[in-house]
């Protein structure tokens, strides 16, 4: 008799590329996040907020986290938990010692140009945090816990 052992279906798609820590790096994550999620064919509202949070982390990898010499790394994970479908963005970079304030933190000045991001992190995502990267860098990560409906089944 042969009895087969039953198979947890996984169904999580990874993306991770180097970006160098440029201005031109921040808008290739931007643009390499845009097509990684239409490939696998997340819903143009989440593709969007995605876009913009990675926007504003590469950003701040580049302005913040630039260590000469170093890159930053772009992951995405598009993960299908039993309780639902979630999209993960962490940007990685060079300067540990450089952590984004908590969303309590924020007093950026009205007529501030800058100081921002990690408000919009705040807005766009269902929670971000950070992650120390040894053996001097840091991760930062946004999660978006997407509905059924964000990304074709199966695919």
């Amino acid at each position: 008799m042969n009895a087969t052992t039953p198979q947890l279906r996984t169904s999580v798609r990874h993306f991770a590329q180097q970006m160098s820590s440029t201005r031109r790096g921040a808008r290739l994550a931007r643009l390499l996040t845009y097509e990684q999620l239409r490939s696998w064919e997340v819903s143009p509202t989440v593709t969007e907020r995605a876009e913009q949070i990675v926007a504003e982390l590469a950003a701040n990898a580049v302005l913040h986290g630039r260590v000469q010499g170093r890159d930053f790394r772009l992951t995405l994970t598009l993960d299908h938990p039993s309780v639902g479908v979630v999209l993960r963005i962490a940007v990685t970079d060079a300067r540990g010692n450089e952590v984004p304030a908590s969303s309590t933190d924020f007093e950026t000045p009205p007529d501030a140009e800058s100081g921002r991001g990690m408000l919009l992190i705040t807005a766009l995502a269902d929670r971000w945090g950070t992650e120390p990267y040894p053996p001097g860098g840091k991760t930062v990560w946004a999660e978006l816990a997407l509905g059924p409906r964000c990304v074709r089944p199966g695919r």
